[in-house]
């Protein structure tokens, strides 16, 4: 609604959190070989915030998210009219090292049982998006779903990305502007999508798009 200054969560939705907004100006957080990602708070601008003509991708969205169910990636990605271009995943035993934030102290606090993270670019020969994907394993629903009200909320910090660096995209910084999560069938795992244009242009409409089928891709 125009002119409302509520805050709101990272999937656009209003919310009545306290304190977003003292962390808004906090920046880009860019991480070295301690982490091994690059990663941003919620409250920076990313590139998938400007306006561009785009790809309306949103109109493939429905086959493609069918595709990612079936756990059949590259079927989804083409089902939007792109290709995996390059792809590097990492499993970890602990989380807690690739965080940072208020996600990081909740972790501290409520051990995650594994993590994985892939990062990927897709493209169509002209434009490409970068896409950084996290499976953080819990003990029990309940400190999943604490885990995901945390994540969903701006500012809150995240989930180390990988680096660009991996897959030819050296500096990529995530906004946290283009995100989704979802829990899996057990719901004691959270899958966390985040997406930036690497070339080329797409609206924020369609980077959100990728990221909603991306985080619907099956645990590695």
């Amino acid at each position: 609604m125009a002119g409302n200054s509520q805050p709101r969560d990272k999937k656009g939705r209003f919310t009545s959190k306290k304190g977003l907004a003292a962390v808004a100006t906090a920046g880009v957080v860019a991480f070295g070989a301690t982490t091994g990602g690059v990663g941003g708070t919620a409250g920076s601008l990313g590139s998938g915030t400007s306006s561009s003509v785009g790809k309306n991708l949103m109109a493939r969205k429905a086959d493609s998210k069918r595709s990612a169910r079936a756990g059949r990636p590259e079927e989804a990605w083409s089902r939007l009219g792109m290709r995996t271009l390059r792809k590097t995943a990492r499993e970890h035993a602990e989380c807690v090292s690739h965080s940072f934030g208020d996600v990081r102290r909740f972790l501290v606090r409520t051990r995650c049982t594994s993590l994985n993270r892939m990062l990927f670019t897709i493209g169509d020969g002209k434009a490409s998006v970068v896409v950084s994907v996290a499976w953080v394993a819990f003990r029990t629903r309940a400190q999943t779903r604490q885990f995901q009200d945390l994540m969903d909320v701006h500012a809150t910090g995240d989930i180390a990305p990988l680096g660009g660096e991996l897959i030819g995209a050296a500096g990529i910084q995530f906004s946290g502007h283009n995100y989704d999560s979802r829990l899996d069938r057990t719901r004691t795992v959270l899958t966390v999508a985040e997406t930036e244009t690497l070339t080329g242009e797409f609206s924020a409409d369609d980077l959100d798009t990728v990221a909603e089928i991306a985080a619907l891709l099956p645990r590695p």
